[in-house]
């Protein structure tokens, strides 16, 4: 198991001068301790006008100096924002790579998408959507790490045209992905995603085990597409924390800190009701803590094992890792035993005092740590080599990078109506599409071309409902249901009814799809002429084109899952016929409002 420390940047009222400019100079001081030490990371987080509880406006600069003072602590985004009303995916993708190159390597990417309506209200961003919003910037922004140039992106929240985003992250293909976690749903998801799990709530070790259990088994099933193009399987847990020799001193020291920044967390996110500048939440946290389940009375010296929470006569408390060596190296081997594989430390929380933290993480790296880090690689290693089948199988799942169409950008402007504005409702990536000539072979040009045909015409087939049908099963089970006789009809339907005769420039043939499966060899043909296109199964009689793939393949193509220059290049799409025709397939089909 390894270990980190956590910062908000918790400054309660009332403010002395220099206060902030203090609070971040110690921070940095404890940082650099605990790289000496031999704690393994540093998080730190994104958030935006929580007055208190959190002034950590701009992570990537205190990572940034942290960077500088220290040689081998894991420097972690705890997390970045990823709406684009926060960030747009670019700056992101700059941002983080930059901090990577300048830190020799030692990024963590943990990401999320808020949910205080301080800071949703004051950037504008939309709460029933955040979600979508972070799943289509962090699509962008892995993308950005590893294709060359970047092929563009019409989305439902953002666009970007073909743009090369440099620097590219020394971390290959890019540094480790998190999502922030506060419910079992959210622990899912990360499964799902093959991102590691970042929880910021405080559980008990007999809790967090089943959400690891979870996580783990859905990581290794079916079920997981990467978010990104590298798995990062792990769990971590957040704990208030504060060590002494002394129990009673460790209480002392610590518990005020970890209750305020439990109660101030709540204040924004759950009950509280703020005034801008006005409000002062440390008068609030003493003169209400008790009701709100951080009484101070219950939270007593006993040499007893640590507990998370304690309830007491129906009063609530919060302790966490605040004890003695020996009490707290008996809590985290409880994590430990519950398969946790990162626990986060938050010493730095209300007034608690600098002195007392680097004292508090001195005592812990003599103590605690060599129990554990003795093991650590060891336990990393059968970890990584268990999983590592299961990462391979998940990984070819993930639609792979792509081959950016050629995209002539001059001082006048640039090709396609390109706009920084969302491009409603679309959230799926621009495909490779076709250049011009420019000295190249004509074959290398009608290839561009069928791979702009496929992805206006081919991949446009399907709808919106096929698209969440198809993310993250298996070629089979995408066969066994979208690919049904009955799914592809609703395909190939779609592309007569999205027919636009004018852009068919009078062609009248046939087009043939042969579809590989488990039931064989089958064929579908649009037969167009007359101002309309008919689709039905049956071999063309003397097609025009021909298009070969596997029916996974194709519904994918549909499903905007996968890009034609990805399977052309896989060999899993094959073009045969007269390319002319082919080059006009995508103007035939049009661009269906739903994508």
């Amino acid at each position: 198991m390894r270990f980190g420390i956590f910062y908000e940047h918790q400054l309660p009222r009332p403010w002395a001068e220099g206060a902030e400019e203090t609070l971040l100079r110690n921070a940095l001081e404890q940082v650099e301790l605990a790289d000496r030490l031999g704690i393994d990371s540093v998080w730190e987080v994104e958030h935006h006008f929580l007055e208190e509880y959190s002034h950590s406006p701009a992570p990537e600069v205190f990572l940034a100096a942290a960077s500088q003072r220290t040689t081998r602590i894991r420097l972690g985004h705890g997390i970045v924002q990823l709406p684009p009303g926060f960030n747009h995916p670019a700056r992101v993708a700059e941002r983080i790579a930059t901090l990577d190159l300048v830190s020799g390597g030692r990024v963590e990417f943990g990401t999320g998408e808020s949910s205080s309506q301080m800071e949703l209200g004051g950037f504008g961003v939309d709460r029933e959507s955040k979600r979508e919003q972070w799943e289509e910037s962090l699509d962008a922004i892995t993308r950005m790490f590893v294709e060359t140039p970047y092929a563009g992106h019409r989305g439902r929240f953002t666009s970007m045209p073909p743009r090369n985003v440099v620097p590219k992250p020394r971390q290959k293909p890019h540094p480790p992905l998190w999502v922030a976690c506060s419910r079992r749903e959210t622990i899912l998801l990360a499964a799902r995603k093959g991102i590691g799990a970042l929880s910021f709530s405080f559980v008990e070790p007999e809790e967090a085990k089943q959400w690891v259990d979870d996580y783990y088994r859905i990581l290794q099933s079916d079920e997981c597409v990467p978010a990104g193009f590298a798995v990062n399987p792990n769990v971590a847990v957040v704990l208030p924390f504060l060590c002494h020799e002394d129990e009673q001193t460790a209480i002392d020291r610590g518990i005020d800190g970890a209750h305020f920044f439990g109660y101030s967390l709540a204040h924004y996110y759950v009950f509280g009701e703020h005034v801008p500048g006005g409000t002062d939440v440390y008068q609030r946290f003493l003169a209400d803590r008790d009701v709100r389940g951080f009484n101070r009375e219950i939270v007593n010296a006993g040499a007893e094992p640590l507990g998370v929470k304690l309830l007491q006569q129906g009063m609530g408390s919060l302790r966490g890792a605040i004890g003695t060596p020996a009490q707290v190296q008996g809590l985290l081997e409880r994590y430990e035993q519950a398969g946790v594989d990162q626990v986060i430390f938050v010493a730095q929380s209300g007034n608690n005092r600098h002195e007392h933290v680097c004292e508090s993480l001195e005592l812990f790296a003599r103590s605690v740590l060599p129990h554990f880090a003795e093991r650590a690689e060891a336990v990393e290693a059968a970890k990584r080599e268990r999983l590592a089948n299961a990462c391979e199988r998940a990984l070819a799942r993930r639609a792979g990078p792509r081959v950016a169409p050629e995209h002539l950008v001059t001082p006048q402007g640039e090709p396609g109506g390109w706009s920084a504005a969302p491009t409603a409702p679309s959230p799926s990536p621009v495909a490779a599409g076709a250049g011009s000539n420019n000295g190249h072979a004509p074959g290398a040009v009608a290839a561009a071309r069928v791979r702009e045909t496929l992805r206006r015409g081919v991949r446009k087939g399907g709808d919106a409902l096929i698209t969440r049908a198809v993310d993250g099963r298996s070629d089979a089970a995408v066969e066994r249901t979208v690919g049904s006789r009955a799914g592809l009809w609703t395909i190939f339907k779609g592309m007569e009814r999205r027919f636009v005769p004018e852009k068919s420039n009078g062609f009248s043939g046939e087009v043939e799809y042969e579809l590989r499966g488990r039931r064989g060899v089958e064929r579908w043909t649009l037969r167009i002429g007359e101002g309309r296109a008919v689709a039905g199964r049956g071999a063309a009689a003397a097609p025009a084109v021909s298009l070969r793939m596997p029916v996974a393949t194709f519904v994918r193509l549909a499903a905007h899952t996968t890009t034609p220059a990805r399977e052309m290049m896989l060999n899993a799409l094959e073009v045969e016929g007269d390319f002319t025709v082919a080059a006009r397939l995508g103007e035939m089909f049009g661009e269906p409002s739903a994508f």
